[in-house]
């Protein structure tokens, strides 16, 4: 038995074009997967920096982020 909010939703999906209905269903199947840890999203965008970006990192960054990111004196 289809409850009142659900007889609404595939009455007013009906109305939609097909291009619309397109994007509610993948509004709606962005609902049902689970979250992704912060490690995860992480992995996910570092995967796409070119190895020639990380290459260009100075070696000293971690020790030297002040340096890097305010122009203070390195150690």
């Amino acid at each position: 038995m289809q409850t009142e909010t659900e007889k609404t939703l595939v009455e007013r999906v009906r109305s939609l074009s097909p291009e619309q209905q397109e994007k509610v269903l993948e509004f709606v199947s962005s609902l049902h997967q689970p979250k992704k840890t912060i490690w995860e999203k992480l992995d996910e965008r570092l995967s796409k920096v070119p190895d020639e970006e990380f290459a260009e990192l100075p070696a000293d960054a971690s020790s030297n982020l002040n340096h890097y990111l305010y122009g203070s004196p390195k150690k």
